[in-house]
């Protein structure tokens, strides 16, 4: 399958642990959230255990009871607007994704971000710490009837917009059955969230340790 990559023109990423480090961001605007009804704090590890699925999904996973507790509307609420308001104070890209960015757009290949995060803060992030080097940038967004990760609704809008084929770039098992439900490539990356070996237990084919590894697959 790999053998065939350099005819993918375009490049989705996914953002939280493949293109940004954005965990001491969420597990401070998840403590405030929890601090707020009393609840028990996380540390960065559960947190870093609670992404991937979008940040109801993380409150849900940190809030005592789940879904089940009276204040988890709130709860997610109040993360939310603490989040909006604070998601650049720790966040930063990972070392070389700028340089990444860069090459790819001289040598001509497009670039777009997914991810379960909601779409403004998405957006909000690319244009801060990657203005002018992503294409297009897609977050959560049920509302509009694309579907969170894993299921292939993001991948096949960026398909559709650029009407290219894609390869996909991610740091999580939610990232990696993208992009099996989407039959496109994936190439998974050791810096993120997850370790190498939960990575290939969940069916990574090639994990980098260094963004300028990409090249070596298109």
């Amino acid at each position: 399958m790999y053998n065939n990559i350099m005819d993918k023109k375009v490049i989705i990423f996914d953002l939280d642990g493949t293109l940004l480090n954005t965990l001491e961001d969420l597990t401070d605007s998840t403590n405030f959230a929890l601090k707020s009804f009393n609840f028990p704090e996380k540390n960065i590890n559960q947190i870093r255990s609670y992404v991937g699925n979008g940040v109801s999904k993380l409150i849900e996973r940190a809030i005592p009871n789940g879904l089940s507790n009276p204040d988890f509307e709130e709860c997610l609420s109040l993360f939310k607007k603490h989040y909006a308001e604070n998601m650049y104070n720790k966040t930063k890209p990972y070392n070389g994704i700028i340089k990444l960015l860069k090459d790819l757009k001289i040598k001509g290949y497009k670039t777009a971000v997914i991810s379960n995060k909601f779409d403004s803060a998405v957006k909000k992030l690319c244009e801060k710490y990657f203005k002018n080097l992503i294409d297009l940038a897609v977050g959560e967004n049920e509302t509009e009837g694309l579907k969170k990760k894993p299921s292939p609704d993001m991948v096949v809008k960026v398909i559709e917009i650029f009407n290219l084929p894609a390869l996909f770039v991610g740091d999580s098992e939610v990232d990696i059955q993208t992009a099996i439900n989407a039959k496109i490539p994936c190439i998974s990356v050791s810096w993120g969230f997850k370790d190498n070996e939960f990575l290939f237990s969940n069916g990574a084919k090639v994990i980098i340790d260094n963004p300028d590894e990409i090249f070596k697959y298109l």
